[in-house]
Protein backbone atom coordinates (compact mmCIF):
# COMPACT_ATOMS: atom_id res chain seq x y z
CA UNK A 1 0.00 0.00 0.00
CA UNK A 2 1.49 3.17 -0.73
CA UNK A 3 0.68 6.37 1.05
CA UNK A 4 1.82 9.85 0.54
CA UNK A 5 5.32 10.63 0.71
CA UNK A 6 6.16 13.60 3.02
CA UNK A 7 7.80 16.80 2.11
CA UNK A 8 10.24 19.07 3.21
CA UNK A 9 7.03 20.91 4.43
CA UNK A 10 6.13 18.75 7.11
CA UNK A 11 9.43 18.24 8.48
CA UNK A 12 10.50 22.18 8.47
CA UNK A 13 8.43 22.81 12.18
CA UNK A 14 10.19 22.58 15.30
CA UNK A 15 11.14 19.13 16.47
CA UNK A 16 8.94 18.54 19.25
CA UNK A 17 5.72 18.62 17.10
CA UNK A 18 7.42 16.74 14.39
CA UNK A 19 8.08 14.12 16.71
CA UNK A 20 4.83 13.70 17.72
CA UNK A 21 3.51 13.68 14.05
CA UNK A 22 5.80 11.32 13.29
CA UNK A 23 3.81 8.65 15.43
CA UNK A 24 1.87 6.66 12.89
CA UNK A 25 3.94 7.33 9.87
CA UNK A 26 5.64 4.68 7.85
CA UNK A 27 9.43 4.94 7.42
CA UNK A 28 10.06 2.67 3.86
CA UNK A 29 13.22 2.12 2.23
CA UNK A 30 13.79 0.88 -1.55
CA UNK A 31 16.66 -1.67 -1.12
CA UNK A 32 17.77 -4.17 -3.72
CA UNK A 33 14.51 -3.46 -5.81
CA UNK A 34 12.08 -4.23 -2.98
CA UNK A 35 10.50 -1.96 -0.48
CA UNK A 36 10.52 -2.51 3.23
CA UNK A 37 8.32 -0.54 5.11
CA UNK A 38 7.06 -0.07 8.93
CA UNK A 39 4.88 2.17 10.71
CA UNK A 40 7.01 4.51 13.27
CA UNK A 41 6.36 3.88 16.65
CA UNK A 42 8.92 5.55 18.92
CA UNK A 43 11.08 8.55 18.79
CA UNK A 44 13.10 10.85 20.34
CA UNK A 45 13.60 14.46 19.56
CA UNK A 46 16.42 16.53 20.01
CA UNK A 47 16.05 20.50 19.98
CA UNK A 48 18.54 23.23 19.26
CA UNK A 49 21.77 24.57 20.37
CA UNK A 50 20.76 24.56 24.30
CA UNK A 51 19.89 21.03 23.96
CA UNK A 52 22.27 19.53 26.35
CA UNK A 53 21.41 16.04 24.74
CA UNK A 54 21.53 16.63 21.76
CA UNK A 55 25.09 16.55 19.43
CA UNK A 56 24.44 20.18 18.59
CA UNK A 57 24.91 21.92 22.11
CA UNK A 58 28.76 22.09 21.41
CA UNK A 59 28.44 23.68 18.33
CA UNK A 60 28.35 22.74 14.52
CA UNK A 61 31.26 20.30 14.08
CA UNK A 62 32.03 18.05 10.57
CA UNK A 63 29.93 15.02 11.83
CA UNK A 64 26.55 17.47 13.19
CA UNK A 65 26.73 19.93 10.29
CA UNK A 66 23.51 17.96 9.06
CA UNK A 67 21.44 19.16 11.90
CA UNK A 68 21.83 22.81 10.71
CA UNK A 69 20.76 22.39 7.61
CA UNK A 70 17.58 22.57 5.51
CA UNK A 71 14.67 20.38 7.18
CA UNK A 72 14.33 16.94 5.75
CA UNK A 73 17.45 15.50 5.76
CA UNK A 74 18.69 12.50 7.05
CA UNK A 75 21.13 12.97 9.83
CA UNK A 76 22.76 9.18 10.12
CA UNK A 77 25.73 8.74 12.34
CA UNK A 78 27.83 5.89 13.91
CA UNK A 79 28.02 5.31 17.57
CA UNK A 80 29.57 3.17 20.15
CA UNK A 81 32.01 1.88 16.92
CA UNK A 82 29.09 -0.47 16.32
CA UNK A 83 26.02 1.42 15.35
CA UNK A 84 23.99 3.78 13.02
CA UNK A 85 21.27 5.97 14.13
CA UNK A 86 18.74 7.19 11.92
CA UNK A 87 17.67 10.64 12.65
CA UNK A 88 15.30 13.54 10.52
CA UNK A 89 16.58 16.98 10.47
CA UNK A 90 13.67 19.48 11.37
CA UNK A 91 12.85 23.36 11.90
CA UNK A 92 14.04 25.96 10.22
CA UNK A 93 17.68 25.99 8.27
CA UNK A 94 20.33 27.49 10.97
CA UNK A 95 18.29 25.82 13.95
CA UNK A 96 20.05 22.20 14.72
CA UNK A 97 17.56 20.35 15.67
CA UNK A 98 16.26 16.46 14.62
CA UNK A 99 14.40 13.19 15.38
CA UNK A 100 15.73 10.42 16.12
CA UNK A 101 13.33 7.08 15.22
CA UNK A 102 13.65 4.64 17.80
CA UNK A 103 11.11 2.28 16.90
CA UNK A 104 8.64 0.89 14.26
CA UNK A 105 6.35 -2.27 13.77
CA UNK A 106 3.57 -3.59 11.51
CA UNK A 107 3.60 -6.00 8.40
CA UNK A 108 5.80 -6.67 5.68
CA UNK A 109 6.43 -9.06 2.97
CA UNK A 110 10.30 -9.23 2.91
CA UNK A 111 11.05 -12.83 3.58
CA UNK A 112 14.00 -11.73 5.80
CA UNK A 113 11.85 -10.33 8.18
CA UNK A 114 11.59 -13.11 9.70
CA UNK A 115 14.94 -14.17 10.49
CA UNK A 116 15.11 -10.18 11.43
CA UNK A 117 12.42 -10.59 14.33
CA UNK A 118 11.23 -14.02 15.14
CA UNK A 119 7.04 -13.81 14.11
CA UNK A 120 4.36 -16.44 13.05
CA UNK A 121 3.16 -15.87 9.37
CA UNK A 122 0.36 -13.66 8.65
CA UNK A 123 -2.48 -12.91 5.54
CA UNK A 124 -0.56 -14.37 2.07
CA UNK A 125 2.22 -15.94 3.42
CA UNK A 126 3.65 -12.05 4.98
CA UNK A 127 5.68 -12.34 8.36
CA UNK A 128 3.92 -10.16 11.46
CA UNK A 129 5.91 -8.59 14.08
CA UNK A 130 4.99 -6.98 16.63
CA UNK A 131 8.06 -4.60 16.72
CA UNK A 132 11.65 -3.76 16.44
CA UNK A 133 12.81 -1.53 19.55
CA UNK A 134 15.86 0.35 19.47
CA UNK A 135 17.29 2.73 17.09
CA UNK A 136 20.15 0.47 16.29
CA UNK A 137 18.05 -2.12 15.83
CA UNK A 138 15.95 0.06 13.26
CA UNK A 139 18.97 0.76 11.46
CA UNK A 140 20.08 -2.76 10.60
CA UNK A 141 16.87 -4.25 9.84
CA UNK A 142 16.35 -0.98 7.18
CA UNK A 143 19.75 -1.40 5.58
CA UNK A 144 20.48 2.15 6.81
CA UNK A 145 24.25 3.49 6.92
CA UNK A 146 26.18 6.61 6.49
CA UNK A 147 25.79 6.69 2.32
CA UNK A 148 22.00 7.80 3.41
CA UNK A 149 23.68 10.99 5.19
CA UNK A 150 22.65 13.87 4.08
CA UNK A 151 19.97 12.77 1.64
CA UNK A 152 16.98 14.41 1.51
CA UNK A 153 14.05 12.21 2.60
CA UNK A 154 12.41 10.79 -0.53
CA UNK A 155 12.54 8.32 -3.19
CA UNK A 156 14.94 9.46 -4.83
CA UNK A 157 17.40 8.64 -1.97
CA UNK A 158 15.34 5.44 -1.27
CA UNK A 159 14.48 6.20 2.21
CA UNK A 160 11.74 7.94 2.87
CA UNK A 161 8.53 8.23 5.22
CA UNK A 162 5.12 8.03 4.23
CA UNK A 163 1.29 9.16 5.66
CA UNK A 164 -0.76 6.36 4.49
CA UNK A 165 -3.86 7.30 6.78
CA UNK A 166 -2.91 5.96 10.00
CA UNK A 167 -4.40 8.45 12.96
CA UNK A 168 -2.98 8.15 16.27
CA UNK A 169 -5.04 9.62 19.11
CA UNK A 170 -3.28 12.15 21.70
CA UNK A 171 -4.52 9.99 24.82
CA UNK A 172 -2.25 6.99 22.83
CA UNK A 173 0.80 9.01 23.09
CA UNK A 174 2.84 8.72 26.16
CA UNK A 175 6.27 11.09 26.64
CA UNK A 176 9.29 9.82 28.66
CA UNK A 177 13.04 10.86 28.78
CA UNK A 178 15.40 10.72 26.47
CA UNK A 179 17.39 7.22 26.86
CA UNK A 180 20.93 7.08 27.37
CA UNK A 181 21.58 11.19 27.78
CA UNK A 182 22.57 10.78 31.52
CA UNK A 183 25.49 12.85 30.41
CA UNK A 184 23.03 15.63 29.94
CA UNK A 185 22.64 16.92 33.48
CA UNK A 186 19.70 16.65 35.36
CA UNK A 187 17.61 18.73 33.67
CA UNK A 188 17.98 18.20 30.05
CA UNK A 189 18.34 14.35 30.89
CA UNK A 190 14.63 14.39 32.38
CA UNK A 191 12.85 16.14 29.58
CA UNK A 192 9.52 14.31 27.79
CA UNK A 193 11.41 14.34 24.52
CA UNK A 194 10.98 10.60 23.71
CA UNK A 195 7.17 10.12 22.07
CA UNK A 196 5.99 6.22 21.89
CA UNK A 197 2.40 5.13 20.97
CA UNK A 198 0.82 2.58 23.35
CA UNK A 199 -2.56 1.62 23.30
Amino acid sequence: MAGKVLTQKFFNKPALKVAEELLGKYLVRRYRGKNISAIITEVEAYDGPSDKGSHASRGMTTRNKIMFGSAGRWYIYFTYGIHWMVNIVTGKEGYPAAVLIRGVEGIHPVRNLARAVRAPKGPMGRAIYNGINGPARVTKFFHIDKKLNGKMADKRSELWIEDRGIRIKKSEIKKYPRVGIDYAGPIWSKKPYRFSIER
